[in-house]
C-alpha cells in the first residue's frame, strides 16, 4: 500500500497528506479543476450543475434538523463496547437503537413507521473480550505490563483480536519465525494471518504482532502510530493464543532481548486473556418509512454495528439513527412531503445485514447506500468520500479519478450496469458543502469494495458508499471519541439522506439538473480518455453516460428505455494501474 509520507493523487490533484482542508496548497491545486461555480473548489471530482432541484430540495431542511448532540450520544454509547457480531456489546447497541427508534415513533401507532428485528443463528459462537494483559519478564528487571484491559472501555481492549481464545501462557521471546522452539512466543511486526499457522506448526505457544498498515503512520510527525494497536479478526478456527501490540511495545521487547543477550539470559512474555463464548443470535434491526405512493419500492441505507471503532463504525451508526429520527420529525411537521417510495434503515453485522434484509423483504430495492466511517475529524487526515459503483473509471483510472490507499477492486464488464445514482450522490455532497458556504472538502472515487454497497451491486442494484479516508487511526486503538467530529457526521448523514430521498421521491423538475451534471462528467471523462489515448475508453464512457441518462429519465419521468451494453476494450500495456490491496 502507499505510504502516507508520499502524496496521494486524488482526482488528478497532488494532495499533500500532511494537511487537510486548511492547507492553502491543497486549495490552490483544487481550484485549477474546471468548475460550474467557484464554491465547488473543495470537491475533488467532476462538478455538478447547481440549482434548487434534485438533492437540493432536501439538504437545507435535513441539515438544519439534524441534532449533533443526539447523534453523539449514540456514538458515545457504542464506543463503550468491543462490538463483535452478536456479542454482548453488539446486542447492547442494537437494544439502544431499538429503544431510540421506538421513541421516535417506529413500531408504534403510525403504520407507516415500522420496526422489526431479524435473527440469524451463526455457525460460530459470539465472542466478548473480558480482560487481557501482556507482561514483559526479563531477569534482573522489573515486570513491565505492556498492555492490559479489564473493562470494556479500555483503550487496550483491541489487543485481543476478535475470536482470540482465553489463555494464560508464558514463553521465551523469539523474534524470527525460523528460530522458534517449542513453547516460545513469536513477536513480530508481520500481520498475524501471515505467520500464525507456520508459528503453530513450529510449536510456538503464542503469536504477538505489532502489525500496522502503511496508511496508519501518523502523517503529522507526532509518532502517534507508535502507540496504536491494530484491530484484527481471526478466521479459520485456530486456538493459538494471539495478541496485538503497539510498535512502542515491540521496541521495548526488542531492547530487552538485546540487553539480555549480553547476559545470555532469556526474555519471557506472559499473555493472559479471558474471553466469553456464547450461543447468541446475530440480530439485524430494520426501521422503515413506508412510501406514500409506491411503498413496494425501497431505498436502503445500511450501517454496520460490529467493529470496535468510534469512527468505524459508531459514527455511521449514530449518524444514521439521527438521520432517521430527525426525518420522522420533519415529515410529521410537514416540512417535507412524505416520500413516494419507502426508505429502509438497516443496522447489524456488515454484509450479512444486507443479505438478511434482501432475503426477507418483499420490497423491490431500487438503490442502496452504505453509511460507514462518517465522522472523522480533520486531525485523522481523512476527508469525506463518495465511492461510486463499478463504472469505466474503475477499470481505466484516469484523471480526475484516482484510487485511495485502500486499493482498486477487480471489475469486469458484467458489473458495469449504467445508472445515474452516483450523479445524484455527488449532487448531494456538493449541496451539503454549498449549504456550509462551499467549505466542506470531499471527493468521489472509483469503486474499490469492502462494505455493504457490494451486496447490492452484486444483485445489479445501484449502490454507493459514503465514507472517510485516509484515516490514520483506521482499525487501531486510536479510533476513539477524540477523533470524532459531530459536525462531520451531520454533513455526511445529510448527504446520505438527501441522496436517498432524491431517489425515493423524484420529480420531473430534477431531471434537467441531473442531465446537466451528467454532461459535465462526460466532458471530463472524454477529455481524460483522449489525453491518455486509451483505445475504446471514450466509447465506454459515452455508453455509460447514455445508460445513466436513460436511468435518470426513468427515475424522474417514468420513461423506460433499454440500457446500452458496455464492451470493455483490451487494456493497453502502458495503461496506468493502481495498487491492489
Amino acid at each position: 500500500m502507499k505510504s502516507l509520507r508520499a502524496p496521494v493523487l486524488l482526482a488528478g490533484v497532488l494532495f499533500p497528506l500532511s494537511g487537510c482542508a486548511s492547507n492553502p496548497d491543497m486549495e490552490r491545486l483544487l481550484s485549477i479543476l474546471p468548475r460550474d461555480v467557484p464554491e465547488q473548489d473543495l470537491y475533488v471530482g467532476p462538478g455538478v450543475h447547481v440549482s434548487d432541484a434534485g438533492t437540493a430540495r432536501f439538504v437545507k431542511t435535513l441539515h438544519g434538523a439534524f441534532d449533533d448532540a443526539r447523534a453523539m450520544r449514540t456514538v458515545t454509547f457504542a464506543d463503550q463496547y468491543y462490538r463483535a457480531p452478536g456479542n454482548r456489546g453488539y446486542d447492547a447497541v442494537i437494544d439502544h437503537l431499538e429503544t431510540e427508534l421506538l421513541a421516535a415513533g417506529f413500531g408504534g401507532a403510525d403504520p407507516r413507521l415500522t420496526l422489526e428485528i431479524l435473527e440469524e443463528t451463526p455457525q460460530d459462537k459470539s465472542w466478548t473480550p473480558l480482560s487481557g494483559s501482556l507482561t514483559l519478564l526479563a531477569d534482573g528487571e522489573e515486570e513491565n505490563v505492556l498492555h492490559s484491559f479489564d473493562s470494556r472501555e479500555d483503550v487496550d481492549r483491541v489487543m485481543l483480536p476478535t475470536n482470540a481464545p482465553s489463555c494464560d501462557v508464558t514463553g521465551e521471546v523469539v523474534l524470527h519465525l525460523d528460530e522458534i522452539k517449542k513453547g516460545m512466543i513469536l513477536v513480530t511486526d508481520v500481520r498475524t494471518s501471515q505467520v500464525l499457522r507456520r508459528a503453530q506448526a513450529r510449536g510456538a505457544a503464542a503469536v504477538v504482532s505489532a502489525s500496522l498498515e502503511s496508511f496508519n503512520e501518523d502523517p503529522f510527525g507526532k509518532d502517534q502510530h507508535l502507540d496504536a494497536i491494530q484491530f484484527i479478526t481471526l478466521t479459520g478456527g485456530s486456538d493459538m493464543p494471539v495478541a496485538q501490540i503497539s510498535r512502542r511495545s515491540l521496541f521495548a521487547i526488542e531492547a530487552a532481548v538485546e540487553r539480555a543477550a549480553v547476559r545470555r539470559r532469556p526474555v519471557n512474555l506472559r499473555l493472559r486473556a479471558e474471553v466469553l463464548r456464547e450461543e447468541r443470535p446475530v440480530r439485524t434491526l430494520i426501521a422503515t418509512i413506508e412510501g406514500a405512493e409506491t411503498p413496494e419500492l425501497a431505498v436502503a441505507m445500511v450501517s454496520h454495528v460490529q467493529e470496535p471503532g468510534a469512527n468505524d463504525n459508531a459514527s455511521g451508526v449514530g449518524g444514521m439513527l439521527e438521520g432517521a429520527r430527525s426525518l420522522v420529525e420533519i415529515l410529521k411537521k410537514g416540512a417535507l412531503e412524505w416520500p413516494a417510495s419507502s426508505l429502509v434503515f438497516i443496522w447489524g453485522d456488515e454484509f450479512s445485514q444486507s443479505e438478511a434484509w434482501l432475503a426477507a423483504t418483499a420490497m423491490r430495492p431500487i438503490a442502496g447506500i452504505s453509511s460507514d466511517m462518517t465522522g472523522q475529524k480533520k486531525e485523522t487526515n481523512a476527508i469525506a468520500l463518495l465511492e461510486r459503483m463499478p463504472d469505466p473509471g474503475a477499470i481505466f483510472t484516469l484523471k480526475p479519478d484516482a484510487h485511495t490507499p485502500w486499493g482498486a477492486g477487480e471489475v469486469d464488464s458484467e458489473q458495469l450496469l449504467p445508472n445515474g445514482f452516483a450523479v445524484i450522490a455527488r449532487c448531494a455532497m456538493i449541496d451539503v458543502s454549498l449549504a456550509e458556504g462551499g467549505k466542506w472538502p470531499c471527493a468521489d472515487h472509483p469503486w474499490e469494495g469492502g462494505s455493504d454497497h457490494d451486496v447490492f451491486i452484486r444483485r445489479g442494484i445501484p449502490a454507493v458508499l459514503f465514507w472517510h479516508f485516509t484515516d490514520f487511526t483506521y482499525h487501531t486503538s486510536l479510533d476513539r471519541l477524540e477523533y470524532v467530529d459531530p459536525s462531520e457526521i451531520r454533513r455526511t448523514s445529510t448527504a446520505i439522506l438527501a441522496a436517498a430521498l432524491a431517489v425515493a421521491d423524484p420529480e420531473a423538475g430534477d431531471l434537467d439538473r441531473y442531465l446537466r451534471s451528467l454532461d459535465m462528467e462526460m466532458d471530463v471523462r472524454i477529455a481524460a480518455a483522449r489525453e491518455h489515448e486509451v483505445a475504446g475508453l471514450e466509447a465506454m464512457w459515452r455508453m455509460w453516460c447514455d445508460g445513466a441518462r436513460n436511468w435518470l429519465r426513468k427515475l424522474c419521468l417514468g420513461t423506460d428505455e433499454d440500457l446500452p451494453t458496455i464492451e470493455v476494450p483490451p487494456t493497453p500495456d502502458d495503461e496506468p494501474t493502481t495498487e491492489d490491496r
